[in-house]
């Protein structure tokens, strides 16, 4: 009698559950992402928020560019590898670090300081316990709500980085000459939507930018000789640029406020200011000028509760934007420098 074996029927993965596991995967949090908690240091340092938040307060009553500063230090810290501290790192003899890059040699030396007195207070209150990368990001909302901003929900946990090179921030931040286009690429490469990049360009509501990064929109644009100006400017507010600006070759420290009617308030007024012809640098108007972006800048100018709602959603966001886990990163004892000073 002849035997019969039971067929064994391999069935392989269809398109449509090929697709489905890759759209799957994708919704999953990143793994470093998932372990982070608003209570991560509720029982290792439970006074870490009062603690950060009393220095940064301190440090803004004394010296009020600081939330400027930080908030842009925390942008330039996420946008070249993740949330992860990098750009705090000193060049040191064996490495020239993050900080000391073209983009970065103009980064205020106050959000510096600001993070380094949270860090050295904690370090007092739970030694080795709290990173330099949470600390930031906590410094960050404490200073935007404290100039009148949105207080937004900041999960804690991130590690600081292992690595931090000049030579990785090339390509990875915005500059202000940048059309639309290249703006969206930029924010699209880290996983931000239209909506979202006009959103986080409202942090330009406080702080400065010098000189030189406007200059060509005040002097000789389009030819038009020393007097020329971007005709989209207000020409009582390019003129007034033109009068502070003049020395700015032979002082490259000089500047202007990104939103002169409130530059230390954190409101809608940038949005406001654009739509006016006040806007300081080029890539702020084209913003404004740009059919893919200009609604939002519109929605913004007219209702600063939505932009406050989206800027905190998209600074929650980006404050977990690569951030690091487990062996991938270390709690520094000091911001400017690796536990291990051969990393």
């Amino acid at each position: 009698m002849a035997t019969h074996r039971p067929l064994r029927v391999t069935i392989a993965p269809t398109a449509f559950m090929a697709t489905a596991l890759i759209l799957l995967l994708l919704l999953l949090p990143d793994e470093a992402e998932a372990k982070l908690s608003p209570k991560y240091y509720q029982n290792t340092c439970p006074k870490v928020q009062q603690i950060v938040s009393d220095v940064v307060t301190n440090k803004q009553i004394t010296t009020p560019t600081t939330a400027a500063g930080t908030l842009r230090l925390f942008f330039h810290d996420c946008f070249v590898g993740g949330c992860d501290a990098s750009v705090l790192v000193s060049t040191n003899a064996f490495n020239r670090a993050e900080r000391d890059a073209d983009e970065n040699v103009s980064l205020p030396g106050d959000g510096f300081d600001a993070v380094i007195r949270a860090k050295t207070a904690l370090e007092l209150e739970c030694p080795g316990v709290v990173s330099c990368s949470d600390v930031l990001a906590l410094a960050t909302r404490d200073l935007v709500s404290m100039l009148g901003g949105p207080f937004y929900r900041v999960r804690l946990g991130r590690k600081d980085a292992l690595a931090s090179t000049a030579a990785s921030v090339a390509g990875n931040l915005p500059h202000t000459n940048m059309t639309v286009d290249l703006l969206i690429a930029n924010f699209a490469q880290k996983g931000f939507s239209v909506q979202e990049l006009v959103a986080l360009s409202g942090a330009h509501t406080v702080g400065f930018s010098h000189c030189s990064e406007f200059a060509t929109r005040i002097y000789g644009y389009g030819g038009g000789g020393q007097a020329g100006h971007d005709p989209s400017m207000n020409p009582h507010f390019a003129a007034a640029l033109q009068k502070a600006c003049a020395n700015y070759r032979n002082d490259p420290t000089i500047a202007a406020f990104n939103d002169v009617m409130t530059p230390g308030k954190f409101d809608n007024m940038y949005y406001q200011n654009l739509l006016r012809g006040l806007g300081l640098l080029a890539s702020d108007y084209a913003l404004a000028a740009d059919p893919r972006t200009q609604p939002y800048v519109q929605l913004y100018a007219a209702n600063q509760t939505a932009f406050f709602s989206d800027f905190a959603h998209a600074m929650e966001k980006l404050s977990v934007f690569g951030v690091k886990a487990g062996h991938k990163g270390e709690v520094r004892r000091r911001c400017d420098e690796f536990n291990n000073l051969s990393i």
